[in-house]
Order: C-alpha cells, then sequence, then structure tokens
C-alpha cells in the first residue's frame, strides 16, 4: 500500500502537494492579494512609492604594509610649527608624508560645494582644502586612480556628540563628489589596538609612533610659544619670525634623523624570548633619561635669545580658549584672529595641544571612577565577601594607576623641554585644579568638545593674573561651545573684573569678529595701562627711569632673562617694572636726572 499523500485541489483548480508545498502557494498568494490592496489604496490616495536605497558605508581600500614605501600620508589642521616637526617625525619612522597648506576661504568654499550643507566649518576647511590639493595634483599631470593609489589622509575621528563625529563620513561623501572615490581616510582612533604590526597595516600606530608624534607636539608647543611671547616685544620688526623659520628648520632635520630605540643584534639575541619586552623598556628609558631634543633646544634657546626685546610695551594679554581646531589653527579658519590681535597691540597667549592631552587622561580617570565597580554589576558584593570586593578595588586602582602614570610622564616630559627652551613657557595647567573651579559653573562629567575647560580656562587665567582678557574661539554653531557660552554668562556675572568674548567663526564675517574683538580689546588695553601706572606710583618710579635701567643694565633685554611673575600684576610691563624696582633697591641704582636751576 502506498504511503505517499494523496494530493489535494488548490484554490486555482490545480494540483498541489499537501505539507510545506501547500503553506508555501498560500503564503504565495496571500502577500499577492496583499500587495494588490495596497496598491488599490495607495492610488485611491494619491501616494507614490518610490525604492528605497539606503546608505552603505562604502569598502575602505587598505593601507598595507608593502604600499608603504610609495604611498603618502597628508595631513595639516594644526600650526605650521606643529605639522612641520610632525612631518620631520613622521618621515624620521620611514613614512612619505606631506603637510597639506594652511585652509583658506577658497578651501572653506570648495568643501561646501562637496560637502553636505549644515557642518562645521573646521570640516569644509578641512576637507575642501584636502580637495584642492588633490586637484592641483590632478592639474600636474597625475590621474585621478594614481592619486587614490598613492595618497592617504591621516586625521583625527572620534565619535562626539557633535557635529565632530561626522568628520569622516563628511571627509568620504566630498571626496567621492569631487570624483576621488575610493580615497583613504585614516584616523587616529582606528582598530588594532597600540600595534597594528600583526595585520600589516600600512601605518603602525606603535610605540615608536606615538612617541615621535607626541615628542614632535610637545616641541612644537614650547616653541610656538616662546615666538608669541617674543614677538610683540621685539625691537627689530620680523626678527622673532626669522629666528622661528630657522629653528622649525633645524628641529625637522633632528626629528628627521632620530631613529627609535632598537636592541642590538647580540643582546636581542641573547634574550631571545624578551627581545620584545626588553626592547619596550628601552624605549621608555630612553625616552625619559635621553637628551637629544634637550640639547636641540638648547640651541634654538640661544638662537631666541639672540632676539633683542622691549619688554617696557605695555600691552594686553590675551588668552586664547574655545574648540580645538579653531582655537588651533592660524588662518581664515579662525580669521587670522593671532595675527590681529598683534597688530592691534596686543600679546597672544595660546594654547598647547598638551592640554588637550592631559585634558582626555584626566576625563578617562574620572570615568573609572564614577564606574568603579559597575563592570561586575549594578550592586556591589555584600561587605563580607572581601574577595569580591578586593578584586573590585584591584581592578579600579590598576587602572587608574596606570593612567596617573601616564599622566605624570607626560607632563615631565613637557616640563623638561620648556625648561630646555629657558623656562620662560607656561607649564601645563593642573587639570584637578580646573575640574575644581569650572565643575560649579559647567559639570565636568559632560563630554564633547573641551568640556568644562572652556569655562574653567576663563576663571583660571583671569584668576591667576595671567591674562587681561580671554577671547574663545569657535566654529559657528559648535554645540559643545555654545553650552559654554551660557554658563560663561554665569561665570562673568560671578566674577566682575573678568574680560570675556566669545566669537563664532565660520567663511564669512571677517569685518564683524575683527569689530567685536577690536572694543572688548580697547577694554583691555585700557586695564593694562591702568594696571602699568599703578605700579609706576607703588614703585616711585617713571618710564623714563625704567628705561635708564634697562640701558645701564643690557642682559635685561635678553628674551632669556627671568622676570618673577607677581601676584596681582598681569602685564609683561608691569611684572618687569616690580621686578626692576627691587634690582633697583638692591643695587643701591637711583636713575641720574639732570637739575635745572631756577632763577
Amino acid at each position: 500500500m502506498s504511503t505517499q499523500p494523496r494530493p489535494k485541489p488548490s484554490m486555482n483548480g490545480g494540483l498541489v502537494q499537501i505539507g510545506s508545498s501547500v503553506d508555501q502557494s498560500i503564503e504565495q498568494i496571500v502577500q499577492q492579494r496583499l500587495a494588490e490592496e495596497r496598491a488599490r489604496l495607495e492610488r485611491e490616495a494619491g501616494v507614490v512609492r518610490k525604492d528605497v536605497h539606503h546608505f552603505k558605508k562604502p569598502a575602505e581600500n587598505f593601507f598595507s604594509k608593502d604600499q608603504r614605501g610609495r604611498t603618502t600620508l597628508l595631513f595639516g589642521g594644526l600650526t605650521w610649527k606643529h605639522e612641520r616637526l610632525v612631518h620631520g617625525a613622521l618621515e624620521g619612522l620611514g613614512y612619505l608624508a606631506e603637510v597639506i597648506p594652511t585652509p583658506d576661504v577658497s578651501a572653506f568654499q570648495t568643501g561646501k560645494e562637496f560637502g553636505n550643507n549644515g557642518q562645521c566649518n573646521p570640516t569644509y576647511f578641512t576637507v575642501g582644502n584636502v580637495v584642492q590639493y588633490l586637484q592641483r595634483l590632478e592639474e600636474q599631470g597625475m590621474s585621478k586612480q594614481e592619486i587614490v593609489d598613492r595618497y592617504v589622509f591621516f586625521t583625527a575621528g572620534a565619535c562626539g556628540p557633535c557635529r565632530f563625529g561626522m568628520y569622516e563620513a563628511e571627509y568620504r561623501l566630498a571626496l567621492r563628489n569631487a570624483g576621488f572615490d575610493g580615497f583613504r581616510v585614516l584616523l587616529f582612533q582606528q582598530s588594532g589596538g597600540l600595534s597594528q604590526s600583526d595585520c600589516e597595516a600600512g601605518l603602525e600606530m606603535n610605540l615608536d609612533f606615538f612617541l615621535g608624534i607626541l615628542n614632535s607636539l610637545n616641541c612644537g608647543d614650547v616653541i610656538n610659544e616662546v615666538a608669541y611671547l617674543l614677538r610683540p616685544y621685539e625691537v627689530n620688526p620680523g626678527e622673532t619670525d626669522r629666528v622661528l623659520d630657522e629653528v622649525m628648520d633645524y628641529m625637522h632635520e633632528v626629528f628627521r634623523h632620530k631613529k627609535p630605540y632598537q636592541l642590538e643584534d647580540g643582546m636581542a639575541n641573547f634574550l631571545g624570548g624578551y627581545k620584545d619586552t626588553a626592547e619596550y623598556l628601552g624605549k621608555f628609558v630612553n625616552q625619559l633619561q635621553g637628551d637629544d631634543l634637550t640639547q636641540a633646544l638648547h640651541k634654538v634657546r640661544d638662537r631666541y635669545n639672540e632676539v633683542e626685546i622691549d619688554r617696557l610695551r605695555v600691552k594686553p594679554i590675551v588668552k586664547i580658549t574655545g574648540e580645538f581646531w579653531a582655537q588651533t589653527t592660524e588662518g581664515d579658519g579662525n580669521f587670522n584672529m593671532f595675527k590681529f590681535l598683534e597688530r592691534e597691540g596686543a600679546q597672544v597667549m595660546v594654547e598647547p595641544v598638551g592640554t588637550w592631552i592631559t585634558y582626555m587622561i584626566h576625563q578617562v580617570i574620572q570615568k573609572y571612577k564614577d564606574m568603579k565597580g559597575l563592570e561586575e554589576g549594578a550592586v556591589l558584593p555584600p561587605i563580607w565577601q572581601l574577595g569580591k570586593r578586593a578584586k573590585i578595588e584591584w581592578n579600579y586602582r590598576n587602572k587608574v594607576a596606570k593612567l596617573k602614570l601616564a599622566e605624570a610622564i607626560f607632563k615631565r616630559e613637557y616640563h623638561k623641554l620648556v625648561d630646555a627652551l629657558g623656562g620662560i613657557g607656561h607649564h601645563l595647567a593642573d587639570q584637578y585644579e580646573m575640574q575644581r573651579i569650572g565643575h560649579p559653573f559647567y559639570n565636568s562629567r559632560a563630554g564633547g568638545g573641551e568640556g568644562h575647560l572652556e569655562v574653567a580656562k576663563n576663571i583660571y587665567y583671569s584668576n591667576k593674573d595671567l591674562a587681561h582678557m580671554v577671547l574663545s574661539v569657535k566654529p559657528f554653531g559648535c554645540m559643545p561651545s555654545t553650552q559654554s557660552d551660557g554658563a560663561q554668562a554665569a561665570v562673568v556675572s560671578a566674577y566682575k573684573d573678568i574680560i570675556y568674548l566669545p566669537i563664532e567663526t565660520s567663511g564669512e564675517g571677517e569685518v564683524n569678529a575683527h569689530s567685536r574683538v577690536q572694543m572688548a580689546l580697547g577694554e583691555a588695553k585700557n586695564k593694562a595701562k591702568r594696571e602699568f601706572a599703578q605700579v609706576c606710583d607703588e614703585i616711585g618710579m617713571t618710564a623714563d627711569d625704567l628705561y635708564a635701567f634697562v640701558n645701564e643694565h643690557p642682559e635685561t633685554k635678553k628674551p632669556l632673562y627671568h622676570v618673577p611673575h607677581y601676584k596681582g600684576t598681569v602685564g609683561a610691563a608691569a611684572n618687569f617694572a616690580r621686578h626692576i624696582a627691587e634690582r633697583a633697591k638692591k643695587e643701591n641704582w637711583s636713575p641720574k636726572r639732570t637739575l635745572v636751576a631756577v632763577n
């Protein structure tokens, strides 16, 4: 007797097999009738359906190790001083590298042409600058495919709460719209850990790479700051910039010829399986004990010290804060604000990249403190489970100790460079103090941008008598900086003597921004003049008396002559006047005045 199922008549008069074939046929009919009914209702409602094509991230062309000798890394976005030294460091590590010129308004317009609407002006300036650079390569005879194959753009990236998190996607979109589809964009925080040698990556983000980049950024910070300290007071206009060009060429060669530490072959063979560990330790010891950079900066120090300066020029000190890119770049991206301030008679106090690095370390430490124990569960184990509590405490302290050690080493290395350059540069602000003074106005747990730093810097540099005025520069519509500006209203009302001005930048509006800065700067100038006059009254010396002392003591005209900072005194001229008065008293010096007989 057959065991095959008996066929049944189908709904359309045919025969189908029972079981899965029947269910499939019924499902097809149901879906067909649903589609017909949906189409009828849409026709009656006048709805036109369109096919939706969802965006998918394009596959990235991999930058492999075997391409390193024929692939050039393009980068930019910092001051030309920092970029020059990073370029030297990359070449010293064996990479081909090129610095993209400082972006201008033309780059901004190019970025808007090929990018989405509503982006930050750092995005427009940066990607427009990259597109223009690639277009110039094409004009020189290179094909688009050759450019895509031989160049890589190296930049920072993140998943921040503001538009910064979209930078990578915007770069790729604009490059594709400009005809450079498939052009490679590498980010700082790409996956692969500390070393990518296992996957044969073209850009090995290992210990040598990070030490080279950090050293070049730190040297760029201290050299750049000293130039800003000298330029407003130089006796011979343009001398500081001429010296700066010389020392940057010299330091570029120092980094280009600086080779990473490696164990000698004999020692490496002797250590066998411990070779990698020993080499890592050797790199750290070489970083901490090596003097190649400090010796190089001693030569830079001596060259800077040849610039003759006049410290008795009364100038207001303007501290720059704000969004990272806007407060760092030195071009149209921030309305050439630094040059404008110096032309208007101010001394500019720039923000070092090192502050941002210590801030990021501090934020991770704070995160570990806030999240202590949560990895093991939402509730801490009972007090009698000492083993579990001890494990939580050990994990927490181990993580924090490593980060604090990294923070201490970084600050030590930074301040070592400051001292090697004569010690006239500022040390890094203490992040724990910045958190303490900023938190009452802006929650220090709030991420994005510079977080609480913008508020804290305004209070810090004003209350520490370091600046007459604080200028915050940020892109138009920058979310974290806009939040910060809201908190600054409370800061200014609590600290009446603070002169604070926020400026939003874009590709246009330069005249209006400069006009606003001029008005605030006028108040800062008056503040500096009143301060100097008050100091002269207190010490009982006139400006002529002070100049007479300086002319009799030519060492005081040297940039590296140490002038202490006096509490309650901000300006360079006022602090110098107090110092001269102290020296004159110790030396029993008095000005030689001509007596005029009165009949």
